[in-house]
């Protein structure tokens, strides 16, 4: 008899597997101060904003993550730069360059002659595909990611409490926000592959979501939304396996729906609590 499991045998999926398990760590730090900070837009406009350089490392046959991460860069800085020298909000920095990012990748996919295939793919990302040399990359990526975040902790917690309290204790809020915002690209980058411009943020954002209604501790709840990242993983591709779906989409579908249990689990919790307490 055939066990939900067996799909776990065949190399490919294992590869996507463990190329699953690095995104879902680095995501789950890098998604942890997301939420804590209020930047899910940025995520977003991340995830868009690669897509310029996608199609074109796409076209020239050149590595897509290499194209992802120019265009990422190029986007935190162009969002820097609007903020700093045109007098704009945050907000309406991002959303501008998000418009002109996400049509400028359009344009250049419609010059390919497989626009559908490839739009599909970069649109929704292809875990199955990855090589034991995007393995390499993932794995350098999140122990980037990771040492970034254990280095910064201490400047990060003082920028999310307040960035003047950040200023006072010379802990330079302007360099933590560079961080953050690196550290985020970089999240966003490597989850490229998996799950696509699309729906990076579900993975980026869903798993942090989960954990914040468990604890408020960052360092608890960095671990805990790894573990539904993880979690994730592993169920949106037995998913995708045996029910004939999209990989990355079934992953990033499962992040949003462990999300709701988890806020679901924690609401009723709260008011199974309440009446022993009035009574107590």
């Amino acid at each position: 008899m055939p066990l939900i499991t067996d799909p776990f045998a065949l190399e490919f999926v294992q590869r996507a597997l463990l190329g699953g398990i690095l995104i879902a760590l680095l995501c789950g730090v890098a998604g942890t101060w997301v939420v804590a900070r209020g930047m899910a837009f940025l995520g977003e406009a991340l995830g868009h904003g690669m897509l310029p350089g996608v199609a074109v490392a796409t076209l020239l046959g050149v590595p897509v993550l290499l194209g992802a991460g120019v265009s990422a860069a190029l986007m935190s800085l162009g969002i820097g730069a609007l903020e700093r020298r045109g007098r704009l909000s945050y907000d309406t920095s991002i959303g501008m360059l998000f418009v002109a990012m996400l049509a400028a990748g359009v344009i250049v996919i419609s010059q390919s002659g497989s626009f559908a295939t490839d739009a599909t793919a970069i649109l929704f990302g292809d875990i199955l595909a990855i090589s034991p040399e995007d393995l390499v990359v993932l794995t350098w990526a999140t122990g980037t990611g990771l040492a970034v975040a254990a280095a910064a902790h201490r400047s990060l917690v003082a920028l999310a409490v307040d960035s003047r309290v950040a200023a006072v204790l010379g802990l330079r809020p302007r360099i933590a926000q560079a961080a953050l915002v690196g550290l985020v690209t970089l999240a966003v980058v490597a989850s490229y592959q998996a799950v696509g411009s699309l729906l990076v943020v579900g993975l980026l954002i869903a798993p942090a979501v989960a954990a914040r209604q468990w604890t408020h501790r960052l360092p608890s709840a960095m671990a805990v939304a790894c573990a539904f990242g993880v979690a994730a993983v592993v169920i949106g591709l037995l998913l995708s396996w045996h029910a004939g779906t999209a990989a990355g989409a079934s992953i990033a579908l499962i992040a949003v729906l462990l999300a709701a249990a988890s806020w679901a689990a924690h609401a009723a919790r709260v008011r199974m609590r309440i009446p022993r307490e009035a009574f107590a």
